[in-house]
């Protein structure tokens, strides 16, 4: 059973939303932090080795609570690795080396471009991280400075802290007992930029996003690409807690993401007015929480008779005078519900099941009467369904008791992560202070006053000058330069135009409008290399192959049907002709449309344009193809206008 709310859509004018991004950005330096290993993706991992992360106490014998949940979900950790992008340092088998000069200097500039205070010592720290992003349990970051502003449309938006940090393996599979990650990307330099928080629209966040993204394009110094950069986003209202969202990768995302969290955020606020105003209790496990596995042997239900014929148990959870407030919706899809559904898959169960939904997915009536009555439901009382492995089980019905007493004092902080569509779910309790703990490895990094000098004369023009010579040293219009700049492939571009033969505007509108609209037709733009693109152009400069032929060897790379561009070509019998035999094949299509000429005179030429590139797309440039058949239309009606 889901009961709406009456209210539609939520005002964020009226809520209090305040938004603060942290943006983390690699940087450009060619090698990771702390040792001399190229920052590229390996495709071969001849390195395998496997850890278990366990939680420490800090200096003071506290727990971090997000260690603590991470810790609970007792995963194994594989590692894959390639020499070419990793070594000990990595693998935490060697200590730190000294910190890249580059990044060091990167960072001092930034600073300085956003007129930060920039402190004269640094001390690197050690952040707990134990989800198994990195190898040794900690990430090592240093804070370069406070304070300081970034201009938006006129307006100051505060800067809180920039650090400067390696960023985290990369996540290949997430399962329900362990966990893989690969080492190319761990060690990367990487900047963090926290800015103040802000109240705002979705589209004004946006903005303080983009203005940032292009002041650091603008330094040159910074990676381009998907997962280069990425936002965490810090979204509260009004009598709510600071929830982190983690792993916004694209600027419409950010903005969907913002979007969706104020009417999470608020439809939480909701339900917990609603239950201010109830007579519920807290749950008690000895009480409250029964096995009930012998009930459930016969059950429909695939989630639950995957659990039990792995050797599972199945427990319920009586919530006194909770009836319809799991699938109560104050918004479309947000429901308390769902949020418990998102806190147990993230230990690795299949779902939970709760009584305003059911009898529903394979779980019957009498199913139901049975749990009733083992738990001995009254009218108004609710219960939760869930199966697992009976010692994990335990740990979650302490999470699950845990969310639904926060649901009754409002809104929880706690730590989240975007969705492709701009949704987020659980990931794990908001970190504390406990997580971060001085580095013994490695001594203070002194910064002096000429650094910093050197670094103020470094700062980048601003973005607007940076985009206007862009657009007068390859002769661009507005848009196309604009379109460019903000891109992944600026300096892909800048490599490509190089070569004084290819148009630096046609290069623009390939890289920004034809692989653009493969990506919108569900393509995938990561299977395309700088490499394979640059060496396209290369060919098509030297007549091997037509502009035409472009998008469908790059369609067939994305969609993976070819896994090069000499694949592609030969796969897509992709060649050229010279006007001898264009001149020929011409002719023929001519004199096999004498009537539709005749009948239709000059505009002939579309019908007859579409017969031609049916046969010669990809071998001949199209307005080579339209200039030679419209001069042969054209002989053809001055020689004969009348059809005799």
């Amino acid at each position: 059973m889901t009961i709406k709310s009456d209210v539609s859509e939520v005002q964020i004018d009226k809520i209090g939303l305040k938004v603060g991004l942290e943006v983390h950005q690699q940087l450009g330096t060619g090698t990771k932090l702390f040792c001399n290993c190229s920052s590229i993706e390996s495709t071969d991992y001849p390195i395998k080795f496997t850890r278990r992360l366990r939680i420490a106490r800090s200096e003071l014998g506290e727990l971090d609570p997000s260690a603590l949940f991470e810790t609970s979900k007792q995963k194994t950790i594989m590692y894959y690795a390639n020499p070419e992008s990793s070594c000990l340092v990595e693998q935490d088998e060697e200590p730190p080396h000294d910190v890249s000069a580059d990044a060091k200097e990167t960072a001092l500039i930034v600073s300085s471009a956003l007129k930060t205070n920039i402190f004269n010592e640094i001390y690197v720290m050690r952040k707990l991280v134990i989800d198994g992003s990195n190898t040794s349990g900690f990430q090592r970051t240093m804070l370069i400075g406070r304070g300081g502003n970034l201009e938006v449309d006129g307006k100051n938006v505060g800067v809180q802290s920039i650090c400067l940090e390696e960023d985290a393996a990369k996540l290949l599979n997430d399962l329900a007992d362990f966990r893989e990650y690969t080492l190319d990307r761990l060690g990367i330099p990487l900047i963090e930029i926290a800015l103040e928080p802000v109240s705002g629209t979705p589209q004004e966040i946006k903005k303080i996003a983009l203005t940032l993204g292009r002041l650091l394009r603008a330094t040159k110094r910074v990676q381009r690409g998907l997962g280069s950069i990425r936002q965490d986003v810090n979204v509260s209202i009004d009598g709510g807690g600071i929830v982190e969202v983690k792993g916004v990768q694209k600027l419409d995302q950010l903005e969907k993401v913002v979007e969706y969290e104020a009417k999470r955020q608020h439809g939480l606020k909701i339900i917990y007015e609603k239950l201010q105003k109830m007579d519920t209790e807290r749950i008690a496990k000895e009480r409250d929480v029964k096995d009930v596995t012998l009930y459930f042997r016969d059950c429909k239900s695939k989630t639950i008779q995957k659990s039990i014929t792995s050797g599972a148990v199945v427990k319920a959870i009586k919530v006194k005078n909770f009836a319809g407030m799991f699938g109560f919706e104050p918004y479309p899809g947000i429901r308390l519900g769902k949020q418990l559904g998102e806190l147990v898959r993230f230990f690795g169960l299949g779902g939970i099941f709760h009584s305003d939904e059911l009898p529903n997915y394979g779980i019957e009536e009498n199913e139901i009467q049975q749990v009733k009555k083992v738990l001995e439901i009254q009218q108004n009382d609710g219960f939760l369904i869930l199966a697992g492995e009976s010692q994990k089980l335990d740990t979650v019905i302490e999470s699950i008791i845990r969310r639904i007493e926060e649901a009754k004092i409002g809104v929880p902080a706690e730590t989240r992560v975007a969705t492709l569509s701009g949704e987020t779910v659980y990931l794990r309790p908001k970190p504390g202070a406990s997580r971060m703990y001085p580095e013994t490895d490695i001594p203070p990094i002194i910064v002096n006053s000429n650094e910093i000098d050197e670094a103020r004369k470094k700062v980048p023009k601003s973005w607007e000058e940076s985009l206007l010579a862009l657009q007068k040293q390859y002769d661009l219009n507005p848009q196309l330069a604009l379109q460019i700049f903000d891109s992944e492939y600026l300096d892909l571009f800048e490599s490509i135009c190089k070569d004084k033969r290819i148009s630096p505007n046609f290069v623009s509108s390939v890289l920004c409008g034809t692989i653009t609209n493969l990506e919108r037709r569900g393509l995938d733009s990561k299977l395309l290399k700088d490499s394979d693109i640059s060496k396209a152009f290369e060919f098509l400069a030297e007549g091997k192959i037509a502009k035409e032929s472009l998008e469908i060897i790059f369609e067939s790379m994305m969609n993976q049907t070819s896994t090069s561009l000499e694949d592609a070509i030969e796969k897509n019998a992709i060649s050229t002709i010279d006007d001898r035999e264009l001149n020929g094949i011409l002719d023929e299509l001519v004199l096999a449309n004498i009537k539709v000429i005749e009948q239709q005179g000059p505009r002939s030429i579309g019908p007859l344009m579409g017969l031609a590139m049916k046969n010669l797309r990809g071998k001949v440039d199209g307005q080579r193809i339209n200039q030679m058949l419209e001069a042969k239309i054209k002989m053809r009606l001055d020689t004969n206008p009348k059809g005799n």
